[in-house]
């Protein structure tokens, strides 16, 4: 597909299924799932702060850092797989059938791309330069951290940046991947998102069949850095959850998903959220939960759609939304720069551990406002479309 064609394109000839299926009124914006993106962040962020190695941790007592270690061990799973359907979701729902692919690259690009490089700049100087080599911190830089299976190369310099790198291999494939997946029947999205649910399940069998054993994660785990990398890190195979945010947002807008509401659909992210205890560790990373989320996607939409109650349509928790991707990527550099000041050395309290952390979580937002303030919202007003188009 050419560069300059539309995005998102007209229905193809013939397609009388499609055409003739009704679809939900769909409103310019979803405020309750910007709204919902800071408690995802806060998933992420409490999965660092319990983190029971030196670089992060705080609490003297090994009873409550390991409890809550394992309490929280899956919780940056859950907040990853969150914010990919998402992305996929949103990013669909908001699409126009006059914007162009270049145009959508330029948009995302101005978004995404100057608060990383801050953040990347920030980690480097205040923590990750002291013992990141030169080629591990060029590939973070330029987003490709992510194509070798190797812990300290995807996990390094910001460690959460990792995820922005898949995200942007997602935006290049969007304008393909909408402009194929709005030719499917309406009738027959459900096959199409309950195939990309299956994929997903699917991935941790294939990882822990198909790759060695060994060397294994630092992290601790039962399985291999090779195992991890595949199911949990490479592009390709996170790209399921990405489409299936697509999926579920064409069914959403055409009257083919079934509702069964916000409350529901977080009690079931509950259970899934309980099942990672019990289910070897590469399942629990999303195959558990992912069903869950995009119920409580489309729940959380379908809200907005028709105007109901929810808890995060809100001014506070819309602007929190809207600063949540400068929190998820500032979060790590503030915890890892606390410790560094405070020594590796000491431990605390339980109280005096808590409150650090609540402190840290309170300067990281401020921090955040700060930059959406200073750099993403500016940005975008100002670069997000080319001159011609302004002119136009």
């Amino acid at each position: 597909m050419a560069t300059d064609q539309v995005l998102t394109g007209s229905a193809p000839a013939g397609e009388s299924g499609a055409a003739a299926e009704p679809r939900r009124p769909r409103p310019a914006r979803l405020p309750s799932l910007t709204g919902l993106r800071f408690p995802a962040a806060l998933a992420v962020f409490a999965h660092h702060a319990f983190l029971p190695i030196p670089p992060l941790r705080l609490l003297a007592d090994d009873r409550t850092e390991y409890r809550l270690a394992d309490w929280f061990g899956q919780s940056g799973g859950l907040g990853v797989a969150f914010f990919f359907v998402l992305s996929g979701f949103v990013l669909t729902w908001s699409a126009r059938d006059s914007d162009t692919t270049t145009a959508f690259w330029r948009r995302r690009f101005v978004k995404i791309y100057p608060i990383y490089v801050v953040a990347w700049a920030l980690a480097m100087l205040l923590f990750a330069g002291s013992y990141t080599s030169t080629r591990v911190a060029v590939a973070n830089l330029f987003m490709v951290q992510v194509w070798v299976p190797s812990y300290f190369t995807n996990f390094s310099v910001d460690s959460p940046s990792w995820s922005l790198a898949v995200e942007a291999v997602f935006y290049l494939c969007f304008p393909l991947l909408l402009h194929v997946f709005r030719r499917i029947d309406p009738r027959r999205l459900k096959y199409w998102i309950a195939g990309a649910i299956a994929a997903v399940v699917a991935t941790p069998a294939l990882a822990y069949a198909l790759f060695p054993k060994t060397p294994p994660v630092p992290s601790g785990q039962v399985l291999s850095v090779s195992q991890y990398w595949f199911a949990y890190v490479l592009p390709p195979v996170r790209m399921a959850d990405f489409a299936l945010g697509i999926l579920v947002a064409l069914a959403v807008r055409h009257g083919r998903w079934r509702n069964i509401g916000m409350v529901r659909s977080s009690l079931l992210l509950a259970g899934g959220y309980w099942l990672t205890f019990h289910v070897p560790y590469l399942y629990g990373q999303r195959a558990t939960m992912i069903l869950p989320i995009v119920l409580l996607i489309a729940a959380t939409a379908t809200a907005d759609i028709e105007g109901r109650f929810t808890l995060f349509r809100n001014r506070a928790m819309v602007r929190l939304g809207e600063i949540s991707f400068a929190f998820y990527l500032l979060h790590y550099t503030a915890l890892s720069t606390l410790r560094k000041t405070l020594g590796t050395q000491h431990m605390y309290s339980n109280t005096a551990g808590f409150a650090m952390l609540f402190g840290t979580a309170a300067v990281t937002v401020l921090l955040s406002w700060v930059l959406y303030s200073t750099v993403e919202a500016p940005l975008m007003r100002r670069f997000s479309r080319s001159r011609r188009s302004k002119a136009g």
